[in-house]
């Protein structure tokens, strides 16, 4: 997990085009999405963090978002139900 707050913009944008960063989370949430998700956009930096992999998310207790990951968002939803 990283977090946004400790990565400079280049080594940010570095990480995406060579697909090291592949997902974005909320830390304060918990919760994770694509990095084109619109809800991810409009968090706050300090309670960003990017993963490597979506196991790597879940590992750290994330779960998927509900606008950008649905699928992924109702099978974590029908587990508790």
């Amino acid at each position: 997990m990283i977090q946004h707050s400790e990565i400079t913009d280049s080594d940010l944008r570095n990480g995406i085009r060579k697909n090291i960063i592949c997902f974005g989370g909320n830390q304060k949430l918990k919760i994770y999405g694509t990095l084109q998700c619109k809800s991810g956009k409009r968090m706050k930096k300090e309670n960003r963090v990017f993963f490597i992999s979506e196991n790597e998310a879940i590992e750290s207790g994330f779960r998927p978002c509900g606008h950008c990951m649905k699928e992924n968002y109702q099978k974590w939803k029908n587990e508790f139900i």
